[in-house]
């Protein structure tokens, strides 16, 4: 678990939080989607999405347009800054975790290398 804190934000001087930058990084990965698509692939209430995207906007991070079928929704883009952050937060993470694996003897690495075969195996075998 801590682990998994340290790789998801490694910049503590950053401008977002660690949910806006999920919800960046979703939408750079996923592309545009909808405010609700959104919430439910974080897993997390539609009015708690709804602040996360104001803010993101109001940063200039994400871009909002008119849904092509239906004039109710909006789609939701990570704009050009917004692709940018997750870039660098993707670059610090990658740094950090290179850091970290210089440290190890082959050995280890050898059982980390083995261990993350075992569980591309398992995301690989689950429906």
């Amino acid at each position: 678990m801590r682990l998994a804190r340290q790789l998801r934000f490694r910049n503590p001087s950053s401008p977002v939080s660690l949910s806006q930058l999920s919800a960046l990084t979703t939408l750079a990965n996923e592309g545009a989607m909808t405010p609700g698509a959104l919430a439910i692939r974080e897993r997390v209430r539609p009015p708690s999405m709804t602040r996360v995207i104001a803010s993101l906007a109001d940063m200039g991070l994400v871009d909002r347009t008119p849904h092509p079928v239906d004039g109710r929704q909006v789609l939701v883009s990570v704009s050009e800054a917004g692709a940018e952050l997750v870039k660098a937060a993707r670059r610090a993470r990658q740094e950090w975790l290179a850091e970290r694996l210089a440290t190890l003897d082959g050995d280890k690495r050898d059982i980390l290398r083995n261990a993350a075969d075992i569980m591309m195996a398992l995301v690989d075998e689950s429906p």
